[in-house]
């Protein structure tokens, strides 16, 4: 299968060239020119390696091909940008696995490109572009979750891209409850960013006990509770299984989110912080500790 990777540094594109799979990447400015003139280089956090491959990239402009699976892994705040180019360079069998932060994104994506399949879908993985053509990824951690939210949309191929992931040593699951699955990840990426940013955090100090981490765990509940709402209730202990995720990276990793506010760039703070408050009341669920922090961050 021919596959597409549309932004966020190149972590997922870089592990299935390895792998011998057919991919491209989207990327711009001067991580592209570097990948183009030197290769993808990826440094290994927890023991200090690097490794360096050619892959095939370009921009959205000089893309001429079709794919037969385009992976969308930009910021919230760049997705409306990749609509118009997905709808030039779709064919109709095309399959797209947005891999976003922000929860929900494929069913927005759907309406948009109601002529394809748009799946919803989720990463863990911790890394950043350390220079351009260089990225560094914080932890071993790089899972792909994804699913059709509707049964009478699956897709035989969707089992052969779970094949193709897992061949690439990137923890591929092919998700029957993609809207529990998605929710779960965000019970992740949003708490860890916000207390992250409340509190100028590194991920040293949610691996150990004191108000950042309580204050992470108090988040996760906040999400808990929207879930059961929603319909879509947690079926395990996701202060667990977020803290375990936590204690597999680097102490002094940090989330995009913070990241990009630090250097003063445009961020997704709008939907992983003030959405969860737009949700809380939307479903009356009570969530104040988002609210806090909500209100701390617009006062920034």
């Amino acid at each position: 299968m021919k596959y597409l990777i549309i932004g966020t540094g190149g972590v997922t594109g870089y592990y299935m060239k390895k792998a011998g799979k057919d991919v491209t990447l989207i990327a711009r400015g001067e991580h592209l020119k570097k990948i183009q003139k030197q290769g993808l280089t990826l440094e290994k956090m927890w023991d200090k390696t690097e490794e360096n491959i050619s892959i095939p990239a370009t921009d959205m402009e000089h893309y001429a091909e079709h794919p037969d699976v385009i992976f969308v892994c930009v910021k919230g705040y760049s997705l409306q940008e990749t609509i118009p180019f997905i709808k030039r360079i779709a064919r109709k069998n095309t399959i797209v696995i947005p891999v976003l932060n922000i929860y929900g994104t494929g069913g927005k994506m759907q309406k948009e490109l109601p002529d394809l399949l748009v799946t919803d879908g989720c990463i863990y993985v911790s890394a950043n572009i350390k220079e351009p053509g260089k990225l560094l990824q914080h932890g071993q951690i790089l899972h792909i979750v994804f699913g059709v939210r509707d049964k009478a949309e699956f897709r035989p191929e969707l089992k052969e891209i779970q094949k193709d992931l897992c061949d690439s040593h990137i923890d591929g699951t092919l998700s029957e409850n993609i809207r529990r699955e998605a929710l779960e990840k965000f019970s992740y990426v949003s708490p860890i960013g916000a207390a992250g940013l409340y509190y100028h955090a590194t991920a040293a100090d949610f691996q150990k006990e004191g108000e950042a981490r309580e204050l992470f765990k108090t988040m996760i509940k906040e999400i808990a509770a929207l879930a059961e709402a929603m319909g879509v209730p947690f079926q395990k202990d996701m202060a667990e299984v977020n803290l375990k995720i936590l204690s597999n990276l680097a102490p002094e990793a940090t989330t995009s989110m913070q990241r990009d506010i630090m250097a003063g760039k445009q961020s997704e703070i709008d939907g992983l912080v003030y959405e969860v408050v737009r949700m809380g009341e939307e479903y009356h669920v009570p969530v104040p500790a988002y609210e806090k922090v909500a209100e701390k961050l617009r006062a920034l």
